[in-house]
């Protein structure tokens, strides 16, 4: 008995085995839906990678695999980030303090990105500390969901005012995405950050007329300030690419050059032409294309429905979150994430026009893997203190025999005929009565457990 209380108490004291074992299919279901395909996406993503900047690299660097080797270390740096998330940035620290620190971090890159930073593509999106290059706007939209997340819940547990919520998102929202918008010329981060507070807005209970008021206003602002510029309103080439075929619609030509190469099944990993500096940004922002000519239509609409399980997968997270900041928070994370990708696939084939996002998890580039990988450490630890995961521990550890009594073998599961005899244990968590079922997974109804005398019996040897 002392070595089997032992070995329980070791079991106990294993994170991991507590983080897949000690959970119900329903909390694990949604787990392992945003786990596996984040990982299914980053090792396409490094594959991908591999093959798209090859040529380029050679040329530039002289070396074939020096973008690699740098996406991989991306990788284990956004790693040690998303199992940080998972251990310290639980919901109450992200809404405390912690989050606090992480938001005040990231205004302030903000802030020194748009007086030192450098311009790249018509925007100012860069901050260089000695060799490395950090894009901040990627850490800022993880920033603006948290700040949004508690302005929403303070107001709903009655804490503001309805005047002091109004000033609190204007200032810690609504300004700093406008300040990105203006400061660093990015209308992409600016879109995103804005639909990631849509969605913040909703599901904290906001009115939809309310929601679709500000979408509406997006929209306009977002074609204002298309037009205004001309290297925005250059991208609305993808209108009809080929009234400027080799100039504002060449790359998205070649894009459409290379999902007609790969047809159904593709070319094969590696045998990418449009890589051959034919397509520009082939291993960031067009790096889908490289996707459809090489894995063909196949290998394309793989990464979708990946990008959809992870959307179910958060999205069922942020349902079965404890409180109404883990829900905003997984649930705006998710959706901010999943638009992204969305976005970034819309540009490529020429559905929308290009806004310089990479695809999450595949695209070349350190900010953008290091930020998505946060996000699945963030979203994991909101599963942690799931309403399920909780209901179920307290069920498991207060259920306890409290009566039994025998039952004709004959009358067992309506089947006659049946030798065994046996009894039925009554086990419940409510000690204030002899109940004569057990309590379910989730509700607060009873059932009959029958456990014949043979079993009953192996067991008492056992122990």
């Amino acid at each position: 008995m002392n070595r089997a209380n032992n070995a329980q108490q070791k079991r106990t004291k294993t994170p991991s085995r507590s983080f897949f074992q000690s959970a119900p299919a329903s909390v694990m279901k949604p787990r392992l839906m945003v786990i596996l395909s984040a990982a299914a996406l980053l090792v396409l993503g490094l594959v991908m990678v591999y093959s798209a900047s090859s040529i380029t690299g050679y040329v530039e660097e002289g070396s074939s695999v020096s973008e690699t080797i740098k996406q991989v270390l991306y990788a284990a740096i956004g790693l040690v980030f998303c199992f940080a998330a998972i251990i310290f940035g639980n919901e109450n620290a992200l809404r405390g303090n912690l989050g606090l620190i992480f938001c005040g971090v990231c205004a302030f890159l903000i802030l020194l990105t748009a007086a030192m930073g450098t311009v790249g593509l018509g925007a100012k999106r860069w901050l260089f500390i000695g060799p490395i290059g950090i894009q901040p706007s990627e850490f800022a939209k993880i920033a603006i969901v948290i700040m949004a997340a508690r302005v929403i819940c303070s107001r709903n547990e009655g804490l503001i005012s309805d005047r002091s919520f109004l000033y609190r998102i204007l200032g810690v929202v609504v300004l700093p995405i406008v300040f990105i918008l203006f400061a660093q010329s990015d209308l992409g981060t600016t879109i995103i950050c804005f639909i990631a507070f849509l969605t913040a807005l909703w599901l904290g209970g906001a009115n939809v007329r309310l929601v679709g008021g500000i979408f509406g206003a997006i929209v306009v602002l977002a074609v204002i300030m298309t037009l205004a510029q001309g290297y925005r309103s250059d991208r609305m080439s993808f209108l009809d690419p080929w009234a400027d075929p080799d100039d504002t619609g060449y790359q998205l030509i070649h894009s459409f050059k290379a999902f007609a190469a790969g047809g159904l099944f593709g070319l094969g990993i590696g045998n990418s032409y449009e890589k051959l500096l034919y397509l520009p940004e082939a291993e960031t922002d067009f790096i889908f294309s490289i996707v459809g000519e090489e894995l063909g239509l196949l290998g394309a609409t793989l990464v979708v429905v990946l990008f959809l399980v992870f959307m179910r997968g958060g999205l069922s997270i942020a349902r079965q979150a404890s409180s109404d900041f883990g829900l905003i928070l997984a649930g705006s994370l998710t959706t901010m994430l999943v638009f992204q990708a969305f976005l970034n696939i819309l540009c490529v084939i020429g559905m929308a026009p290009t806004t310089g996002k990479p695809l999450p998890f595949i695209s070349s580039g350190g900010s953008s893997l290091i930020s998505s990988l946060l996000i699945v450490g963030i979203i994991l630890s909101v599963s942690l203190n799931s309403n399920s995961k909780r209901e179920f521990k307290e069920r498991r550890d207060n259920l306890r025999v409290v009566s039994s009594y025998s039952k004709p073998a004959n009358t067992r599961r309506g089947r006659q005929g049946d030798s065994l005899s046996g009894r039925f244990y009554s086990v419940g968590s409510d000690s204030s009565q002899a109940a004569k079922r057990v309590i379910p997974l989730r509700s607060q109804d009873f059932r009959s457990v029958y456990i014949p005398n043979q079993t009953r019996n192996n067991y008492s040897r056992r122990r």
